[in-house]
């Protein structure tokens, strides 16, 4: 297996990037890789950074390949957003770095995940290291498009664009019993209703609760009744998402304050001791703050699967209502979906489908997410 081998059904852009590691006058110092989520951005770029660095130009087996898969390599750093932005703070950090020399490899590599979470000034910041990039310096970003709303317009021109498509539920089908050891019919399975995310095919291919909360999920639509429904399925929606964050939350919160404590000193004696526990508090502050906002962007993440999942189902109605011939994004929900589709009228399953989307909408622009999705709920009920 080469590093190739990790990006799901990408043959056009697979064959660009892997032509560009062999040949040095094909590349360019900044890559910009849009798609829609699930298709493997980050990976993609993973992957180019692993060829980029290899002596064979991406084998999978030395170790060069294997460091910059894992996260290890010294010459290739990635950001990861853990909350809702990513900061000035963070972006000069990496800017900073921009200008080291290779330490192992060819190239310093700088791999962006979430692009389109920079704020307005990490995004000058950004800015101002690609107009003028130090040499053997490789910029990475990934953003769900080239729309100015997800990346600036003067970065976009900057930029390289590697554009990935939604993969095929059977090369996602593939990687999952190839790579994972997944049953072939429980992959097939998963991949059919993962709407194109391989992430999420594997979740659901390899943890029952995540099944079973999909099948809750699914099930909503048709046991909307009345006022009731309404705010109780909006009450059990936003606590599952908030009991999720807190179990993800919990362990590493905890293990991040005592490494904190420890490194600034707890427990200390002498003259020291009371000016570094001013500087624990402060430091502990700014922990807080993180922390705060990355359980709140996984509550929201929480909440979103949902929403995807129920946009899934609107849409299949609209299909079926049509009788258009394309592939349903739930085919195992078929039944209910014919059943939806022969109760309401076209303009009632559009404009459901609308109120979802419109959920998701608020959720981005900040809007609690009890008055979301409770107004999204009544636009259900309603139809």
């Amino acid at each position: 297996m080469t590093v190739w081998d990790e990006v799901v059904g990408q043959p056009t852009a697979v064959a660009e990037l892997s032509a560009a590691a062999e040949d040095p006058s094909a590349m360019t110092h900044a890559w910009l890789f849009t798609g829609p989520p699930g298709s493997g951005r980050s990976v993609a770029a993973r992957a180019f950074a692993a060829a980029l660095q290899c002596p064979d130009r991406g084998c999978g087996h030395c170790v060069s390949c294997h460091t910059v898969m894992t996260g290890t390599h010294a010459d290739v750093r990635e950001i990861v957003p853990d909350g809702l932005s990513i900061s000035v703070k963070s972006m000069r950090t990496l800017v900073q770095s921009a200008a080291r020399r290779p330490a192992m490899g060819a190239y310093q590599v700088l791999i962006i995940t979430d692009a389109d979470r920079l704020t307005e000034n990490a995004a000058n910041a950004l800015l101002k290291v690609i107009e003028e990039p130090p040499p053997q310096t490789i910029f990475l970003l990934c953003a769900p498009s080239d729309h100015p709303e997800d990346v600036s317009v003067t970065i976009r021109s900057r930029c390289r664009p590697v554009p990935l498509r939604t993969p095929v539920p059977e090369a996602i089908a593939d990687v999952l019993v190839r790579r994972d050891g997944i049953e072939p019919d429980q992959a097939r399975w998963a991949a059919s209703v993962s709407g194109g995310h391989v992430g999420r095919a594997r979740r659901l291919a390899r943890d029952p609760e995540a099944r079973a909360y999909r099948e809750t999920v699914l099930g909503l639509p048709m046991r909307l009744r009345g006022l009731g429904d309404v705010f109780a399925y909006a009450g059990d929606l936003v606590r599952n998402a908030k009991a999720e964050a807190v179990e993800m939350s919990e362990g590493r919160d905890a293990a991040e304050r005592e490494e904190l404590a420890v490194a600034m000193g707890a427990g200390g004696v002498g003259k020291g001791v009371a000016q570094a526990a001013r500087g624990a508090k402060a430091a502990e502050r700014e922990l807080e703050k993180q922390q705060k906002s990355r359980n709140t962007r996984t509550q929201r993440d929480a909440i979103d699967r949902a929403l995807v999942d129920l946009a899934g189902f609107y849409r299949d109605v609209i299909v079926v209502g049509s009788d258009a011939q394309v592939r349903l994004t739930n085919p195992d929900r078929e039944t209910d979906i014919r059943r939806a589709a022969s109760e309401w009228s076209a303009e009632s399953a559009l404009r459901r489908l609308e109120a979802v989307l419109a959920c998701r909408t608020a959720m981005d622009l900040n809007v609690k997410p009890e008055i979301a999705v409770e107004a999204m709920m009544m636009s259900l009920q309603r139809g």
